[in-house]
């Protein structure tokens, strides 16, 4: 039986029941040293993290203003501190209100809940306590209500609303105050406590030129290959839905026959994969700076807060941060559901293109405002949900045979090319776990080899 729809299964997630005993204390605001914690029980990293690719500690050093030895620390804390998060989020359940890094090196890991209590078990985890007044499942929902206005109201001046974990709230970005007021009040959301921020950026689509290796549709556009995936035998890369339809036709880098859409989803989503045909051959490979590249070890999701890096054919290699999942951005054509807004800059014809943090692929290139002259804001369509859309396994460093295809069995028994999300449990030889990062399973590693995405139970 297949797996629940994304949409459930991130529902379900937010209300696990708790696996910690939390005990009680006097209520507070916000809780925890100002520097950072010591670390948890179980320092477990997320995959990739001891040996991070010289091309982006590089970039990381350029964009972030780090030193070689700090920037090698933010990647080794952002891979230990997504495993302590997923720990908590299952235990807090439908108090937890959301994670983040902090700091320079990403030394701080800090949890958000809507209860007092549960702030020793927070900080036994290693992690900072915030007491806040919304859980995140309430974040969620007020941006559902946000989402359906969308479809039926004009969005031209709110082009952006997402979920801030760290502000504990939801915010609509418009060129004026009125704009924002009259959306907010069309999704029934007055008085909610959603937050306003007036800017004059307009996020468009760059869909002229490529984000890593050119490609070029029907021979009147060009974007970017993604990352290499596969759907049972076909081989093919994930790239943004605005690039093509399903039935547009493909020619690579040297402009000779590549391949077909399969299928394409913009707006509301900005998503889409091209099969290629036989003279291709999928890799792990992101192309970074001076020729080099970046094998990709997997798809764990980080946390708001963590650095990540874009390749484009128009700016090139450049990283930044994750500022807010989940975002809503009102394109000309129509509003995109689900975005990751970052700092990384980006221009026109960067479209497609991958992101990475460390060696996790997190999402391809939808769109922004700005340049990498000035700075700017970039936003990409997360990987994850796009493999779970058309049921494609990722590409990734060290395999030993070819991905198999999603599997039809039991939704409780873990399977390969699965995207499994935080609180979600499985069975594996007979033993119980739970998820802690967002990820897709992968051949190379199963629940009980991988600790930092499962925990027993």
């Amino acid at each position: 039986m297949a797996a629940r729809p994304a949409a459930g299964r991130r529902r379900a997630a937010l209300t696990a029941v708790s696996t910690l005993v939390l005990t009680a204390v006097p209520a507070v605001a916000a809780a925890g040293p100002p520097h950072a914690a010591r670390p948890g029980p179980a320092a477990v990293r997320t995959a990739g993290a001891e040996q991070a690719p010289p091309e982006v500690l590089r970039a990381l050093q350029r964009d972030l203003r780090l030193t070689a030895r700090q920037a090698a620390a933010r990647l080794a804390n952002e891979a230990e501190a997504g495993p302590r998060a997923g720990r908590l989020h299952n235990a807090l359940g439908a108090r937890f209100a959301g994670a983040w890094v902090t700091g320079r090196t990403s030394a701080g890991l800090t949890v958000a809940t809507t209860d007092a209590a549960d702030v020793p078990a927070i900080r036994a985890e290693g992690a900072q306590a915030a007491v806040v007044t919304t859980p995140l499942s309430g974040l969620l929902s007020l941006k559902d209500d946000l989402d359906a206005a969308a479809g039926r109201v004009r969005t031209v001046q709110t082009p952006v609303w997402y979920v801030d974990v760290r502000a504990n709230r939801v915010v609509v970005q418009a060129t004026s105050r009125s704009a924002a007021t009259a959306f907010i009040e069309a999704a029934g959301a007055r008085d909610r406590g959603v937050g306003i921020r007036v800017s004059p950026e307009r996020p468009r689509p760059m869909k002229d030129i490529v984000g890593g290796d050119p490609y070029y549709i029907d021979g009147v556009a060009r974007c970017s290959v993604g990352f290499s995936v596969t759907k049972a035998e076909q081989q093919g890369f994930a790239t943004a839905g605005h690039c093509g339809r399903a039935g547009s036709t493909t020619t690579g880098f040297d402009d000779t026959d590549q391949g077909v859409f399969q299928a394409s989803v913009f707006p509301g989503k900005d998503m889409a994969w091209v099969g290629v045909n036989s003279a291709w051959t999928g890799t792990a490979a992101v192309r970074a700076e001076a020729g080099t590249t970046v094998q990709v070890t997997g798809s764990v999701q980080a946390l708001v807060g963590a650095s990540v890096c874009r390749s484009g054919s128009t700016s090139g290699w450049h990283c930044g941060t994750v500022e807010q999942n989940d975002a809503s951005v009102s394109y000309p054509d129509g509003p995109v559901d689900g975005l990751t807004r970052t700092t990384v800059c980006g221009e026109l014809g960067d479209s497609g293109g991958p992101f990475v943090a460390g060696t996790q692929a997190q999402g391809v290139t939808s769109g922004g405002s700005g340049d990498c002259a000035s700075g700017g804001t970039t936003f990409f369509q997360p990987l994850n949900p796009l493999m779970e859309e058309f049921g494609l396994t990722l590409r990734t460093a060290g395999e030993t045979v070819t991905p198999a295809p999603q599997q039809d069995t039991s939704a409780d028994t873990w399977a390969v090319g699965r995207v499994y999300e935080v609180g979600e449990t499985v069975s594996f030889s007979g033993v119980d776990y739970v998820c802690l990062q967002n990820h897709q399973a992968l051949n190379t590693g199963s629940p009980a080899a991988t600790p930092a995405l499962w925990q027993r139970s």
